[in-house]
């Protein structure tokens, strides 16, 4: 993937103000790393759902739409970079991102998608809207040139059963980047029977490669957010999966480490500013094939 340097980021996400999800969680650290984000709301809450209780709006498909539309009156979509997705609380929101993609990469061709397919994860299952694992898997994941499924959603995704190693893990990511996407990050693999390790995993046409960090008891809301919006940002001013590979997981691990020593519930994104723009170098990208 070549390098993005100069360009915006249209993200098209949900946003709380108390706490750290989708764009809440995104903006920042796509920011602090140099990179203009355009930022699109598809909900305006007072916090995550995590918490149980929660204010504020959905936004309807049309509203989304109609942000677009006048940001695209501007003249500026030749100026997107990458278009970047998560949680989709609706078809209708899935259909309207896509059409942003259409019209950002007919403006730019050279522009990437980047979607984190939210589904559900391996203790939960799914948690979505029923029809929104289908939209993810038929018509949003094959329009998309980078995904960052968590294992659980990698396997929806590639139709295969879990399996705890990594060979199962890249065959899966080579069904799914038949499908359409060139470069697979899979956020969360647990792989040997090491219950106090985690690999993050990724896959472009050059190769594959991994980093093993230690697996951290925490569980955050917003961690997958976070790790797609460095991760994007690191392949758009990199243009490398495994530099960008290598400065997400040491970024998420210093990042989820403060917010463990903190003891808050949010991620200790502020607080981790500096790790996240001059990342550390603790954890190196190996090469699987």
């Amino acid at each position: 993937m070549s390098s993005h340097e100069a360009g915006s980021v249209l993200s098209v996400q949900s946003h709380v103000a108390f706490g750290y999800v989708g764009n809440s969680a995104a903006v920042f650290p796509l920011q602090r790393l140099g990179h203009e984000v355009w930022p699109v709301l598809t909900v305006n809450f007072s916090n995550h759902t995590g918490y149980g209780e929660w204010r504020g709006p959905v936004l309807p498909a049309s509203d989304v739409a109609s942000v677009i539309e006048g940001i695209a009156e501007r003249g500026v979509l030749p100026g997107v970079a990458a278009v970047l997705s998560g949680y989709q609380g609706d078809a209708g929101v899935g259909e309207v991102v896509l059409d942003a993609v259409r019209r950002v990469k007919a403006a730019n061709p050279s522009a990437i998608y980047a979607c984190d397919p939210v589904m559900g994860d391996v203790d939960r299952g799914m948690f979505v809207r029923p029809g929104i694992p289908e939209l993810m898997r038929d018509s949003v994941v094959p329009a998309a040139d980078v995904i960052t499924p968590n294992h659980f959603e990698l396997n929806f995704l590639a139709g295969v059963e879990a399996t705890p190693t990594l060979s199962s893990v890249l065959a899966a990511v080579d069904a799914v980047r038949a499908a359409g996407p060139s470069n697979v990050l899979v956020t969360s693999v647990l792989v040997g029977g090491d219950p106090d390790s985690l690999d993050l995993v990724a896959v472009d046409d050059d190769g594959a490669w991994a980093v093993t960090t230690p697996l951290l008891p925490i569980t955050p809301n917003g961690g997958g957010d976070v790790t797609t919006a460095v991760y994007l940002a690191h392949l758009l001013s990199s243009g490398s999966t495994p530099v960008a590979l290598e400065r997400t997981a040491n970024t998420l691990f210093a990042i989820l480490a403060r917010t463990l020593e903190s003891g808050r519930r949010e991620l200790e994104l502020v607080a981790s500013q500096d790790d996240i723009a001059s990342p550390p170098t603790r954890f190196a990208a190996r090469r699987l094939r």
